[in-house]
């Protein structure tokens, strides 16, 4: 196992650019293999930024992208693309995560600059 997280978030970028690779490719049965690996490893960068609510809320986001990810790829690949609905709640999902942290964060500004 990785013991950097930064290494982790690296090696994450490879799974996720072999993935996305094999998607463009319509290599069906690798880009399917790839986002288990991919997936699970923003899974595991999430869990191990628990301990920062504001790089966990990222990489919660990032995980919710690539289940999005991965569904739109499912949905072109065999689905005619019919599964884009349920990447669209994947990605909401990941904006839900994110945005509040950046709203508080922009009244928290403005209540300091003022």
């Amino acid at each position: 196992m990785m013991r950097s997280l930064r290494a982790s978030e690296n090696f994450h970028i490879l799974l996720w650019l072999l993935k996305d690779l094999c998607w463009v490719m319509d290599l069906r049965i690798m880009g399917m293999i790839m986002i288990v690996p991919t997936l699970a490893m923003a899974v595991w960068i999430a869990w191990r930024s628990r301990t920062d609510r504001g790089e966990f809320l990222h990489c919660l986001a990032v995980v919710f992208w690539i289940a999005a990810n991965g569904t739109w790829m499912i949905g072109e690949f065999f689905y005619n693309d019919g599964t884009r609905p349920i990447a669209i709640g994947f990605f909401a999902a990941g904006l839900l995560t994110i945005v509040p942290y950046y709203l508080v964060k922009l009244v928290i500004k403005e209540t300091v600059t003022k």
